[in-house]
């Protein structure tokens, strides 16, 4: 079992940044490949970005130059460092674990084997 837990959601100004921490539990977390993804109200939940476990990573169109993953395997965290935000970022964003040492960064969520409980963005304009 790999359990996560997220943080550092808030309420920000358009234009601001935030930064997501996702700390996981187990001994081969080095090994694992990691998604954020996100889901706003009514729309389902969708990618954001992922990165594998030799750090190879991916970004959704709408987040690509703003957004940065990556990952301290000393501290078995992920980041989600979020610049430039803007209202349409509004949404849960959740983060989730894949151990099947994988070395690309996939965006599809039926590649996760394992979720946290979320942590709310909202970006007022």
């Amino acid at each position: 079992q790999v359990q996560l837990v997220e943080s550092g959601g808030g309420t920000v100004q358009e234009g601001a940044s935030l930064r997501l921490s996702c700390s996981a539990s187990g001994r081969t977390f080095s090994s694992y490949r990691m998604g954020w993804f996100r889901q706003a109200p009514g729309k389902e939940r969708e990618f954001v970005a992922a990165i594998s476990w030799i750090s190879s990573t991916s970004y959704a169109a709408s987040v690509k130059g703003r957004f940065i993953i990556s990952r301290d395997n000393a501290k078995n965290t992920v980041y989600l460092q979020m610049n430039s935000l803007k209202p349409e970022d509004t949404a849960v964003y959740y983060c989730a674990a894949d151990r099947s040492r994988a070395v690309t960064a996939g965006a599809h969520q039926d590649l996760y084997d394992y979720w946290g409980q979320g942590t709310q963005v909202t970006v007022s304009s």
